[in-house]
């Protein structure tokens, strides 16, 4: 969380205001501005020194009306309890929207993980897993990869939670290696899922994807499919990337007019996102300062890093040639910026209808794993496509039958759906 925004301030600011647009029953906002539990745990790890060290760590459930907890696990030196308690309540927005079975969670683990060597790593994972595997599982609570974590982190994770049921368990990590119970497609699913996304939004707009230009904030796995979907599925161009740099501790942009090579910069590109500069630069690249991306003259601008990113500061310096916002990242834009970007008369997706496409593919992952019988890729990105397109078409005409702002109404859809399932549950 960048400054002293407050990412669940921002979450519950944003479900307040829908909430009072539709005349929400207080006792039922009360229970869906508060997640129902959080576990805060200590983990003690043997590090390759023979010290142990405690770290701190999170693990939040927001809702279950509609099924088992359901959300990412991070490893950041910055995590706190509030941007924790943040996801786990979007994701439960992003499953309700993207009619998907699950409820929302989310887990994190204070450590920047590129100071952990491999060993240290898996057992801060097995230790996690450790510590909660009496309050996680298929059926009550599903983690899964998110920022500085990986496949292969899930994979000890799900083995770790095998060993203490004394069964094989696949289905209580999703985002594991392929080959260990995986999903083909998961690889690409949040970053293709948005641009799913942002071709139905331009669909929308009457804009052709072939003459459009794209900037993108963060070169993680959303920054990097995304790059490559902007090329290859919509056949438009992106003219830069922005990254963090954890040598010099700062924010780049890397940029080329005539359009960026997604697959190049992935090849230079570490575990977590930082791109080499000095082969950047040596290929063609002009290095810039890292805000540099949101003010390029361009047709979408994609931020797809952290929490936080687009503010009121910065939304002034939007291009008035910006037609779409997509929001590849959970809770980019602050209420501030929402303001600024209806001004704009900018087209906005919000993040969690634009990224759902990995909890998405993570569901469908869970669904082989209780079948025993994996999908080909084609399959599963089919699949994919045909559940961003549904719900972007629910949210759009929500916008447009109510005549409300985009987030507003993806709220709409999703709250609805959740307190749905808590009547039919008797809760309410």
């Amino acid at each position: 969380m960048s400054g002293s925004t407050n990412a669940f301030e921002i979450a519950q600011a944003q479900f307040d205001k829908v909430a009072d647009q539709l005349k929400l029953d207080p006792q039922v906002r009360e229970i869906l501005r508060w997640p129902a539990r959080e576990f805060h745990i200590r983990i003690p790890v043997r590090m390759d020194d023979g010290k142990i060290k405690v770290f701190e760590g999170f693990r939040v459930q927001h809702n279950d009306a509609r099924g088992p907890n359901k959300g990412g696990l991070r490893f950041h030196a910055a995590e706190t309890a509030d941007t924790v308690r943040a996801l786990a309540m979007w994701m439960t927005w992003k499953c309700a929207v993207a009619d998907i079975p699950l409820g929302g969670g989310k887990g994190g683990v204070v450590v920047d993980p590129s100071t952990l060597s491999v060993g240290e790593k898996e057992r801060l994972a097995r230790g996690y897993i450790r510590v909660l595997a009496k309050n996680v599982g298929p059926r009550q609570d599903v983690p899964a990869p998110d920022v500085g974590t990986t496949p292969q982190m899930m994979g000890w994770m799900m083995d770790e939670y095998s060993r203490i049921m004394g069964q094989y368990t696949p289905g209580v990590i999703t985002g594991k290696p392929v080959g260990g119970g995986g999903s083909l497609g998961r690889t690409e699913a949040t970053g293709f899922g948005v641009i799913f996304n942002v071709r139905e939004a331009m669909k929308h707009l009457g804009l052709d994807p072939k003459v459009c230009k794209a900037a993108i904030q963060g070169f993680g796995n959303v920054g990097q499919y995304a790059a490559i979907g902007f090329n290859e599925i919509l056949g438009g161009k992106v003219v830069c990337v922005s990254c963090w740099d954890r040598i010099d501790k700062v924010s780049y942009t890397f940029a080329k007019d005539d359009g960026i090579d997604p697959h190049y910069l992935k090849s230079i590109t570490d575990q977590y996102g930082t791109i080499d500069k000095e082969a950047a630069k040596a290929n063609g690249y002009k290095i810039e300062p890292g805000e540099a991306w949101i003010s390029k003259d361009v047709d979408v601008l994609i931020p797809a890093a952290l929490e936080g990113q687009v503010t009121g500061e910065t939304a002034v310096k939007i291009s008035n040639t910006v037609k779409i916002l997509a929001e590849a990242a959970n809770g980019p834009t602050t209420p501030e910026a929402d303001v600024i970007l209806q001004q704009k008369g900018i087209f906005v997706v919000p993040d969690f209808l634009c990224n759902a496409g990995g909890v998405t593919v993570s569901y469908f992952e869970g669904v082989q794993n209780d079948q025993n019988f994996y999908w080909p890729k084609e399959q599963v990105l089919t699949y994919l496509d045909q559940k961003m397109t549904a719900a972007f078409s629910a949210v759009l005409q929500m916008s447009l039958d109510e005549k409300v702002y985009m987030r507003d109404a993806a709220y709409m859809v999703a709250i609805a759906k959740v307190v749905k399932a808590m009547e039919l549950r008797g809760w309410i």
